[in-house]
């Protein structure tokens, strides 16, 4: 008599293949191939620990307050003479609106008579030329040399670092005497859960650079969580770009979306339009930034825009929803210029950044969200309050923020 046990395991065996493929046909019925190709993403990067890519910095490069001895120059140059400045930072995607800002503060270096070095460090060991072509591209105005971080930081008299990730690769690559600073253009603790990596970016205000924070928002937070009593600078706005343009029908409201940046808010802002919608159907909601596909409500998607194209875009639209959460956007201030009601959640230390009667603040909740949108929408005189709100706006750019980096920069290395 032939034994049938063998047998048992293959058709154990099928019997569960054939479950599987049955909730997979039942998960792209349901929720269609998309949303099925996200869960067998989602199942690789647990499976291979993909996790670990998310660290922004080798191993090596993680520095300690506690364990630093950085040398400084012993002798200073005369003040007036040329200075060698070198700005870290990691590898800038096209558009930045981060490097954009920095950017403008390499450019007034570089006006004021000074020599400029971009470090550029990328954990993921990326082509340095392809980098520089896309800041020769995005950002024409720029003479900086171009240098790989990773090959050293010498030969400046000064380095600027501008992210945690970046202070970090200073004070483990910038062994060579010089002064070394820190623009911080957000409390980047903040943008992650308490773990390692907030543990990181909190240890990098402590490393001794002189720290200039961007606003009191920043400058209060040094303060009161780390006990540095920082420089500070203030917010600026390009008005020359964002401006009201001749009168134009206005509708809609328009986003900033980046579901990559946990501090960007996306998720509450998803829920947020959602409501929206359910109340004002007749209202088109626009999205740049990224393009994000599945959504629950219809959208206008732009994709990545250039600033004047994002003017005009403004310029459509009665209000936009600008959610960001380690430090005040730059986007409100674009927006209000531009006659569109910037829509944001509530945050105080944010407030003393932006003070402007045409903001418009909310407890960051779906529904509360939802109706501050909704009563921008519904205002009485549509235009006169767009136009109120781009003269509302001070005219000075980010002259004043060019001119104190380069007077404090100056006096980190010259001396008073």
């Amino acid at each position: 008599m032939t034994s049938t046990t063998p047998l048992v395991a293959p058709a154990r065996a099928v019997r569960h293949l054939s479950s599987r493929l049955a909730k997979a046909v039942s998960i792209v019925r349901r929720d269609g191939p998309r949303a099925f190709a996200q869960r067998l993403a989602r199942l690789a990067y647990i499976r291979l620990g993909a996790a670990t890519l998310a660290e922004p910095l080798l191993d090596d490069d993680v520095a300690d307050s506690t364990q630093l001895e950085l040398a400084v120059p012993t002798v200073r140059p005369a003040r007036g003479e040329a200075l060698t400045i070198g700005w870290i930072m990691t590898p800038p995607s096209a558009g930045s609106g981060g490097h954009t800002t920095l950017f403008r503060m390499v450019r007034a270096a570089e006006e004021a008579g000074h020599r400029c070095v971009l470090f550029l460090y990328d954990r993921y060991a990326g082509d340095i030329r392809a980098q520089e072509r896309v800041i020769r591209e995005w950002w024409p105005d720029l003479r900086a040399e171009v240098r790989n971080a990773v090959d050293g930081i010498d030969g400046v008299d000064a380095c600027v670092a501008s992210s945690w990730e970046s202070a970090h690769v200073l004070a483990r690559r910038g062994f060579s005497p010089m002064r070394r600073l820190y623009f911080i253009q957000d409390y980047e603790p903040f943008f992650y859960a308490r773990g390692a990596m907030y543990a990181l970016a909190e240890d990098s205000y402590r490393f001794g650079f002189r720290c200039i924070a961007l606003g009191e928002m920043i400058a209060g937070l040094l303060r009161s969580e780390i006990g540095v009593e920082p420089d500070v600078t203030e917010f600026g706005c390009d008005t020359t770009v964002y401006r009201l343009l001749p009168e134009r029908e206005r509708s809609g409201v328009v986003f900033f979306a980046r579901p990559d940046f946990p501090r960007r808010g996306y998720w509450l802002a998803r829920l947020a339009l959602q409501r929206f919608h359910e109340l004002h159907p007749e209202q088109e909601i626009h999205f740049y930034g990224s393009r994000i596909a599945g959504l629950p409500f219809p959208t206008t998607q732009h994709g990545r825009l250039s600033a004047e194209q994002l003017n005009t875009l403004y310029n459509s639209c009665i209000a936009g929803l600008v959610l960001s959460f380690t430090n005040v956007s730059l986007v409100p201030e674009e927006m209000l210029a531009a006659g569109a009601i910037p829509v944001m959640n509530d945050e105080a230390h944010a407030k003393l950044v932006l003070q402007n009667e045409h903001a418009v603040w909310a407890a960051p909740t779906p529904s509360r969200l939802a109706t501050a949108l909704s009563e921008v929408v519904t205002r009485p005189r549509i235009s006169e309050t767009a136009r109120a709100a781009s003269e509302s706006v001070r005219g000075v750019g980010w002259a004043r923020a060019q001119a104190d980096i380069v007077r404090i920069i100056e006096d980190e290395v010259y001396g008073l």
